[in-house]
């Protein structure tokens, strides 16, 4: 079994990856983006006080300083400990947390804090400690790997004590800067002052706080009995919160399935084949949870078939979106109806009648009408060069891309293309796409939560300079997220839409399908947005 490994989020718009790099922003890509799904079914019976809650961690979380988190399960752990500012609802609108109101323009954000947090070493949280998170991450020296990430780049952080405000601040309209501040975990009370403390500690103003760390074994958290300001005020003194919540590192997929079922283990996320022999044990909860978008894109660079959109649009009439979807999710996945994850601010369906259908009379007239005219065996040739594809995708996603990739190539061989498949590993996944271009086609898994995360990938700069990848330019996407970008929020989110659909009715890429994992729950039911706990939601029941 393979580890799954979660990323950081995605680089945002318009900001060079100097600090992430593309092959950190694209793994990110195709990492992160958990969101939160719905439960087909939870764990019923009367709550249980006083108890432990066990969940598997895929790996070791690393450093836990907030500040140098890259790794999804990072995070994971991190949401226990630590508080934002906001938070995204399941509907995806804006949730109190930290601060109790804020006043929001497209370049600034001022929050009102909360008059009675306190740090899980006693001292009160102020707004000098919320400043100073902000301006430790955006300072060069810090090398912080979210920064340009979680926090936009050039943000700055005021701290107003007597009023109990803290202003964020970018040098440009920044659509949504309010939401952005619920990825961002606040440091407070001693590890603000001494950071060394994070290491294998937290210092947060969270629900619980980190009692034992032992690497690669367990993480042990206990509750604080006295946290009042969670989401909307939620407490710890709801019935049913564990008393203990302990994260231990299971590596092996199967082995924490085995472990959900002896009862030595309430919840793991499960990707894999152990999938269907959970959802059938009885008692599971079967929560189902988005990871990101199965999609493909052409490289449209001059010497590029899909430079043409003619050729793009034929390509993609070639192929059964649906049956490529079901084989690419292993029957598991869903429509994909956007390039966004919930929980978003903008939600609606870019992609319903965006999309050529299949159609492969139509297919084969349109390379016919491009020029591309079938050779003797079959492959089609215009001036004397073959119609030919080199196809990119990841080996180390498991089965999905594998078989994506194959039924790609599959259906263009029918229409008269030669494919090449061209698998590789991670670490090398930047190296193609951005060094050495070695592909025409890629099927490359996305999930973020904000429409703005994508920019800097499907516009601006081609590569090898900038992070567009694909080389795409599609003015009429560039015309509405710059219209967009100069709304805050909801706001711009009916063209944030719109742009998604210019690309699709480009065939720039094509959105396929919206894979799901299991987040497997027995005895237990909780919440689990963009793959962090909501920690106050966690609920131990007695077996149902």
């Amino acid at each position: 079994m393979k580890k799954r490994v979660w990323g950081i989020a995605p680089h945002l718009p318009g900001v060079p990856m100097k600090n992430v790099g593309p092959a950190a922003a694209l793994a990110s890509l195709s990492l992160l983006a958990a969101a939160c799904g719905g439960a087909e079914s939870s764990p019923s019976g009367k709550p249980v006080e006083g108890g432990t809650f066990s969940f598997a961690l895929a790996a070791d979380p690393g450093a836990l300083d907030p500040a140098l988190a890259i790794l999804g399960v990072t995070n994971t752990t991190l949401s226990l400990a630590y508080d934002t500012l906001v938070t995204i609802g399941s509907d995806g609108k804006v949730v109190p947390g930290l601060a109790e109101k804020w006043d929001v323009k497209p370049e600034a954000v001022t929050f009102t804090l909360r008059k009675d947090v306190t740090c899980s070493d006693g001292s009160k949280l102020t707004a000098a400690d919320v400043a100073e998170n902000v301006n430790h991450i955006a300072d060069p020296a810090t090398k912080s790997p979210i920064y340009g990430v979680l926090v936009p780049a050039g943000m700055k952080a005021e701290a107003d004590e007597a009023a109990g405000t803290v202003t964020l601040s970018t040098p440009k309209p920044f659509s949504f800067i309010l939401e952005t501040t619920s990825q961002m975990f606040v440091v407070c009370g001693k590890g603000l002052k001494d950071r060394s403390l994070l290491a294998r500690g937290t210092s947060g103003s969270g629900p619980y706080q980190l009692a034992e760390a032992v690497p690669s074994d367990h993480y042990t958290f206990q509750i604080r009995k006295d946290y009042a300001w969670g989401p909307n005020g939620a407490t710890t003194k709801e019935p049913g919160m564990p008393a203990k919540v302990v994260l231990k590192v299971v590596p092996n997929e199967q082995t924490a399935a085995n472990l959900i079922i002896s009862g030595d283990l309430n919840s793991a996320v499960i990707y894999g084949a152990d999938r269907k022999r959970l959802e059938a044990t009885p008692g599971m909860g079967k929560f189902l949870m988005p990871v990101g978008n199965g999609q493909f894109f052409y490289h449209q660079g001059d010497d590029r078939p899909g430079k043409d959109p003619a050729v793009r649009k034929a390509l993609t009439q070639a192929i059964n979106l649906p049956e490529l979807g079901n084989i690419s999710s292993s029957g598991t996945g869903r429509p994909a109806k956007g390039l966004v994850q919930d929980p978003t601010p903008c939600r609606g369906d870019s992609v319903t009648g965006r999309v050529p259908a299949f159609d492969a009379a139509g297919a084969a007239a349109g390379l016919d009408a491009a020029g591309w005219k079938a050779g003797a065996d079959g492959i089609r040739v215009k001036d004397g060069k073959k119609l030919s594809l080199r196809l990119l995708y990841i080996t180390t996603r498991g089965a999905g891309p594998q078989a994506a990739a194959e039924y790609l190539a599959a259906a263009w061989k029918k229409a008269g293309v030669e494919v090449t498949l061209n698998g590789v590993i991670d670490t090398k996944l930047s190296e193609s796409l951005y060094a050495t271009q070695d592909w025409d086609v890629t099927w490359l898994p996305i999930g973020v939560t904000l429409p703005n995360q994508l920019v800097g990938f499907l516009s601006g700069p081609a590569a090898p300079k900038g992070g567009n990848f694909a080389h795409l330019k599609n003015t009429r996407y560039e015309e509405l997220i710059t219209e967009a970008a100069a709304k805050t929020g909801e706001e711009g989110c009916k063209l944030w839409l719109e742009a998604e659909s210019a690309l699709f009715e480009n065939s720039d890429l094509v959105p396929v399908v919206e894979t799901t994992v299991l987040v497997a729950q027995k005895g237990v039911k909780f919440d689990f947005p963009a793959a962090t706990f909501v920690p106050t939601s966690i609920r131990m029941t007695e077996a149902g």
